[in-house]
């Protein structure tokens, strides 16, 4: 049968609602051949969204805010907190946020049966035979705004366990595609779950890219080195001998756990530096490295030769050797310039480097962390109020591994606030500005007692459980939103509703919140040393306007344009009539731009029919 006669006699029934029609159709038009199948459960959320645009009201009262800096000194980083329900907040930030995400973390529910996981204001149990494809509506919703709030370089991590982790890997293989996937991190978490007669001691960690190119290097910087090269020094001063030494550096790694980016440096030259042996094997499966000769330095024979030939051509190797410096080692091995060679030629040869000279080496799959989430908030807050909370240490790490300096962060689990923490933790370690966008739901006042308070104190300063005070990162801004809701209805009531309450919208996506004072009720202004915008909520004084724009532009700091939001019943800007400033603003018509940044995330109203697609018009596919 064919797939658009049996639609077109879809639309022909009289005896069903129009509800039930467009159900229909959407079955006719799922052509899924694999993957996920799920029944899509109705979230109280998303029904809310049929008839509703979500909004940010931001709480002042809440904020945290450094001093302000000098005119043209860079300014501390807004991060942000969103207290309300995720799809709701997701939303909104495809107007504030769409395309400029560089890293998602990410730590939802398990879906582990034991009151961990609401569906609806209830906690989904192992017996509900819907658990899977509740959690997994749930999630898809979410997932697919998040890769929409993701730059084209932007990447997702999302901490999971055994209970799901098989279906999220299909989901995320549909929604960022195969090709995407990065890795299926391990988290070490030190502490065992013993629920099924095992002693289980790790979770995991997915990894996907928006657009995964080769360009995506995972590094880690030089965590834990410092203190290494300090144990180093002592053993130096002890003068015991170099194979003691390396028994004793050894032993140092186990204790703390190290990475093995740092535990291949197990080897002290006479002056106690570490070193480590790098394979110099060719590392392609499917072709053949070089051949050549290499002569050990005391038998003169040619050493073994890797198997599939080496990583170097013949010209960088020998640059490489250096059989005037011949060193040799405590174990009857040697060391010639940058290679080293075992006691005879029966070994394959190496190049080695010291760990002085790494600054970064590429993250691990497998990741061991020192500290414990709990222990962490029991710290800063004294109390425990939130079960499980990931450790500072693991999220920097994941962060850092692809960051930079001046990267946007967003945690729409955020739970205990641990994402921020590490986030403003790695900014404190180097200078960098990193902003973190955080949302949860204020669930047992969880948002308020818990991510808010932590991050507060975090921010000015507390004292800890031994009675220690703690500085404060006072170099952050934390600002506090809620969300609220406008009429979807299309009225110039709800129009011009929907532009006062997007104020607080165009300052985050401006990232600008510094208002200039004004008596005039008909627009607002505000300017910092980036950028600057004035909101516009009357069309009718537009006229009155310019000068405004006019003087605005003689006093800012910056070469950026100025953008004017304007209220328009339709999505004209009105151009003609900024003619006079045009060549230094941005136009923009309100509400129209959110109504353009929320159509494709919002589900449909009720009363509407979902359309047949062009794609499946031409699809003559038949149903089997």
């Amino acid at each position: 049968m064919n797939k658009q006669d049996l639609i077109s006699k879809i639309k022909q029934l009289d005896a069903i609602s129009q509800d039930e029609r467009a159900y229909l159709i959407n079955l006719v038009n799922t052509k899924k051949k694999y993957g996920l199948v799920w029944e899509n459960k109705p979230e109280d959320v998303e029904e809310q969204l049929r008839e509703n645009l979500p909004v940010l009201k931001e709480i002042k009262e809440k904020a945290i805010l450094a001093p302000v800096p000098p005119l043209g000194a860079a300014e501390a980083p807004n991060h942000i907190l969103i207290e309300g329900d995720n799809l709701h907040a997701l939303t909104a930030l495809t107007f504030t946020h769409e395309g400029l995400i560089d890293v998602i973390y990410i730590d939802p529910p398990y879906n582990t049966g034991n009151k961990d996981f609401k569906y609806n204001d209830s906690f989904v149990d192992k017996e509900d035979s819907y658990r899977h494809s509740k959690w997994l509506s749930f999630m898809d919703k979410r997932l697919r705004i998040a890769k929409r709030l993701l730059n084209e370089t932007g990447v997702i991590f999302i901490s999971i366990d055994e209970n799901e982790i098989h279906n999220l890997r299909l989901l995320l293989d549909e929604i960022f595609l195969e090709k995407n996937f990065i890795e299926q991190l391990i988290w070490n978490k030190r502490i065992p779950k013993n629920d099924k007669g095992i002693g289980n001691v790790h979770e995991y960690v997915l990894l996907y890219a928006k657009n995964y190119t080769t360009q995506h290097q995972f590094v880690q910087k030089k965590d834990g080195i410092e203190d290494v090269n300090n144990f180093a020094k002592t053993l130096a001063k002890k003068k015991i001998s170099i194979a003691e030494a390396e028994k004793e550096i050894k032993k140092f790694y186990k204790k703390n756990n190290y990475d093995r980016g740092i535990t291949l440096y197990n080897s002290f030259d006479k002056d106690y530096h570490l070193w480590g042996k790098i394979n110099v094997s060719w590392p392609n499966a499917k072709t053949i490295g070089p051949r050549y000769d290499v002569l050990h330095p005391k038998t003169g024979k040619p050493a073994k030769v890797p198997e599939k030939g080496w990583r170097f051509t013949k010209d960088t190797f020998d640059r490489m050797l250096d059989y005037n410096n011949v060193i040799e080692l405590h174990d009857g091995s040697f060391i010639c310039g940058k290679i080293w060679f075992a006691k005879d030629e029966n070994t394959q040869p190496s190049t080695i480097k010291y760990l002085n000279e790494v600054n970064e080496f590429l993250l691990r799959s497998i990741i061991s962390t020192k500290s414990d989430g709990g222990n962490e908030l029991i710290e800063v807050l004294g109390n425990g109020k939130f079960d499980y909370p990931k450790p500072t240490d693991l999220i920097e790490r994941l962060i850092n591994s692809i960051s930079n300096q001046s990267s946007i962060i967003l945690d729409f689990f955020a739970g205990s606030g641990t994402t921020l923490h590490a986030t403003m933790a790695l900014n404190a370690e180097d200078g960098g500005k990193r902003q973190c966008i955080l949302v949860t739901n204020n669930e047992n006042n969880i948002c308020e007692e818990v991510t808010y308070e932590r991050n507060k104190r975090v921010i000015e300063g507390y004292t800890n459980a031994k009675e220690v005070a703690v500085d404060g990162l006072r170099n952050n801004n934390l600002r506090y939103f809620k969300s609220k809701y406008v009429s979807r209805n299309q009225t110039l009531k709800n129009k011009k509703e929907l532009t006062k309450f997007a104020t607080e919208l165009l300052c985050i996506k401006e990232d600008c919140y510094q208002e200039i004072p004004s008596k005039e009720k008909w627009h607002k202004i505000f300017a910092n040393n980036n950028s600057q915008f004035i909101i516009i909520y009357d069309d009718v004084m537009i006229e009155e306007s310019i000068a405004i724009i006019k003087q605005l532009n003689e006093n800012k700091q910056n070469i950026n344009p100025i953008k004017v939001y304007v209220f328009s019943n339709g999505q004209y800007p009105y151009t003609e009539d900024f003619e006079e400033v045009l060549d230094f603003v941005i136009l923009c018509a309100l509400p129209d731009a959110i109504y353009k940044a929320y159509q494709n995330v919002l589900p449909k109203k009720k009363r509407e029919i979902i359309p047949v697609l062009e794609e499946d018009i031409m699809d003559e596919e038949n149903i089997k």
